[in-house]
């Protein structure tokens, strides 16, 4: 199997799938790169991260937070407009731990002077978000423009924080316009869903992900010395830094499909409708790879196992234990189908075990988090959904990982270590 392209262009091919949802004003040096690591099980993002990290590591927790973060914005503000209260507790909690792992992660790799200010900061932006979600919902337009400008002028504040915690490689006026844009995001968002405009929620909700996922990236690279964050910003490291971005919004485009299931037709299409979308540009990024036919054989084997995950939602939904296991039994087939296609693109075929594992996994996750919510266990499928948010940054390490080793076979001499030209600067 050839390689098409070298890692710089390939970094530019996924990334121009998601750059119009990307683009971020806060954009600092690079970051430091994603663990490099072939384990697939990763520990929740509730882990802390210790002051030794690797500036690998330091990426990886600030990407998997903040991404986590809007996701939960999201859900938050759905879980208003679908007056659904044991589920707005729990996404609560999640938000409430999310807010303090970033916050022990700033106050590692910042200060503690720093942490403190971000946390007030963060506080006083998820309130005010919740706040315009609730008036949202209610139909109270007074309350919801309060919350809007109290919003947007907190946008400010984060400007002034970034530009003064960078110690100004993160200008405050790009900060604060970028953190307008992933509000209005979440606000427009959460407009849409009150207004049953599904279509536009949930390509909305892709894009506060994305953006806020970059937010991560500027993040860890303002918060290391200068020469380290630029050294370490290079082609494959992006590439594993989309990868992971990618995965973890499949994993979480999944659930929202799920649960759209119980909330009916329109809802689901909107839902299932963004699948696709994330699943088109996984198979553009693996075209790049192994070249269209074979990235044709991919976009079928992970359509059928999106299916068969959904084969099992409804499954659930209509209360059908036949059709449950015989769901079941498709997904273990379609889980080592994928394994063999991605172990061939490696060309280690003793790969195929982990990644049925993890690919198994994966699966399980999404099982389990969807049985739990059918039970209406909104903590349970809470737990489940974060450990297998979680799960994809380990996947996309050992895919970028093998592939790299492929890639550099047909690579000029020092062809993945050129830090990716310009290309290094498109996932801010």
């Amino acid at each position: 199997m050839r390689v098409r392209i070298g890692l710089a262009g390939l970094v530019t091919v996924v990334l121009a799938g998601v750059a119009a949802c990307t683009s971020n004003g806060d954009d600092a040096r690079p970051a430091a790169a994603v663990a490099t690591t072939t384990t697939i099980h990763q520990h929740g993002a509730s882990t802390a991260l210790a002051p030794d990290a690797s500036p690998r590591e330091v990426r990886a927790r600030y990407e998997q937070l903040l991404g986590q973060h809007a996701l939960l914005a999201v859900r938050l503000t759905r879980s208003e407009a679908a007056k659904s209260p044991e589920l707005q507790k729990v996404v609560q909690t999640s938000l409430a731990d999310n807010a303090g792992a970033i916050e022990q992660v700033v106050g590692v790799t910042y200060d503690p002077a720093q942490a403190e200010k971000f946390k007030q900061l963060w506080a006083g932006y998820t309130d005010e978000l919740d706040a315009y979600a609730k008036a949202t919902a209610a139909g109270n337009s007074e309350a919801a423009q309060e919350a809007r400008t109290a919003l947007l002028d907190g946008c400010k504040d984060w400007g002034a924080w970034l530009g003064d915690a960078s110690g100004g490689r993160v200008p405050a006026a790009k900060a604060t316009k970028s953190a307008v844009a992933r509000v209005e995001k979440l606000m427009a968002q959460a407009d849409a869903y009150a207004d049953h405009d599904y279509g536009r929620a949930y390509k909305l909700e892709r894009q506060a992900y994305e953006g806020t996922y970059g937010t991560g990236t500027t993040l860890a690279g303002a918060s290391l010395p200068a020469k380290q964050a630029a050294a370490v910003g290079t082609a494959p490291e992006n590439l594993r830094s989309a990868f992971a971005m990618l995965l973890g919004e499949h994993m979480e485009l999944i659930v929202d499909a799920q649960r759209a299931t119980f909330a009916g037709s329109p809802e689901f299409e909107a839902a299932a409708a963004q699948v696709n979308a994330n699943t088109a540009t996984l198979t553009k990024a693996l075209s790049g790879i192994v070249g269209p036919d074979k990235a044709k054989e991919f976009q079928a084997a992970w359509a059928n196992h999106v299916e068969g995950l959904m084969a099992y939602t409804a499954a659930v939904a209509g209360n059908d234990e036949a059709a449950k296991t015989v769901a079941k039994e498709n997904l273990d087939g379609f889980a080592e189908r994928l394994a063999l296609f991605f172990s061939d693109v490696v060309r280690n075929v003793l790969a195929t075990d982990p990644l049925t594992e993890a690919i198994t996994a994966h699966d399980e996750h999404l099982i389990n988090q969807v049985d739990a919510y059918a039970a209406k266990d909104y903590a349970r499928a809470q737990q489940v959904q974060d450990e297998g948010y979680s799960q994809m940054v380990g996947v996309a390490n050992v895919l970028v990982d093998a592939i790299e080793k492929v890639m550099a076979k047909s690579l000029p001499a020092g062809g993945s270590k050129t830090g990716g030209g310009s290309t290094a600067h498109q996932h801010p």
